[in-house]
C-alpha cells in the first residue's frame, strides 16, 4: 500500500490523532502562558528574581524529553497527565523570558503618565504594561508552540495522545507492512500542524495587538 492509499484508508484515525495532538499543545500553551506571565509579573522588577526565574526555566530545557517523561511516569502514571506536565514545563522559558523583557521595556514616561491620571498599580499593570508587553509575550508563545509540536510527538512514550502514537508504532514495526507509511504520516502531520498553528498565532496577534504597537 502506498502512502496516499494509506492516508485515504485511515483518514478518520489520522484526523482524530491530529486533533488530539494540536489540542494538547494549545491547552498546554495556555496553561504555560498563565504560569509564565504570573512568574514574569512577579519578578520583572527584580534583576535577581528575573535571573533566577530565567535560569530555572532554562534548566528544564537541558533535561532530555525522554528522561523527563521517564521521571514523571512513576509520579503521574501513563497517559495525559505526564504529557501535559512535561509540555507545560518545556513551554515556560520563552514565555517567562519574553514576559520579563516585554514588561521591562515599557517606557517609564508612559507609566508616569498612567499614574498621573489616577491609575493604581494594578490598573497600570493590566491596562498599560501587559498590553504593551503583549507582542513580546505572544512571540514567546509562538516559540513555545513550535517546540511543543515536536515534543508532543514524544508523549507517545508515556502513552499520551496525538500523532506520536502513529510515529512510534511505525518505528516499532520497521520492515513490516505500512510501518514506513505510519512513520511518514505522523512526521508530516506534525509539520503541517506546526505550520498551521503558527499561521493562526500570526493572525491572532494581528487581531489582538493595536496598530500603534504593531508600528
Amino acid at each position: 500500500m502506498n502512502l496516499l492509499d494509506f492516508i485515504t484508508s485511515r483518514w478518520q484515525s489520522l484526523l482524530v490523532n491530529a486533533y488530539q495532538h494540536v489540542s494538547m499543545v494549545v491547552q498546554c500553551i495556555l496553561l504555560a502562558t498563565i504560569i509564565g506571565v504570573l512568574v514574569g509579573v512577579a519578578v520583572y522588577r527584580s534583576p535577581a528574581g528575573a535571573a533566577i526565574a530565567t535560569a530555572l526555566s532554562s534548566a528544564i530545557l537541558t533535561i532530555p524529553s525522554f528522561a523527563l517523561f521517564g521521571l514523571l511516569i512513576p509520579v503521574f502514571g501513563l497517559g495525559v497527565a505526564p504529557s501535559v506536565v512535561t509540555l507545560v514545563l518545556y513551554a515556560l522559558l520563552p514565555i517567562v523570558r519574553n514576559t520579563i523583557v516585554g514588561l521591562s521595556n515599557v517606557d517609564q514616561p508612559i507609566l508616569d503618565a498612567a499614574r498621573g491620571i489616577g491609575m493604581n498599580r494594578l490598573s497600570v499593570l493590566t491596562r498599560v504594561e501587559l498590553r504593551l508587553a503583549w507582542p513580546a509575550i505572544l512571540a514567546g508563545m509562538r516559540v513555545s508552540a513550535q517546540m511543543l509540536m515536536g515534543i508532543a510527538a514524544i508523549a507517545a512514550y508515556a502513552k499520551g495522545p496525538g500523532l506520536g502514537n502513529l510515529l512510534f508504532q511505525g518505528l516499532g514495526q520497521l520492515g513490516g507492512a505500512n510501518a514506513l507509511n505510519m512513520a511518514i504520516s505522523g512526521t508530516v502531520g506534525v509539520v503541517i500542524l506546526a505550520l498551521v498553528l503558527d499561521a493562526l498565532f500570526v493572525l491572532f496577534g494581528r487581531l489582538t495587538t493595536s496598530r500603534g504597537i504593531r508600528g
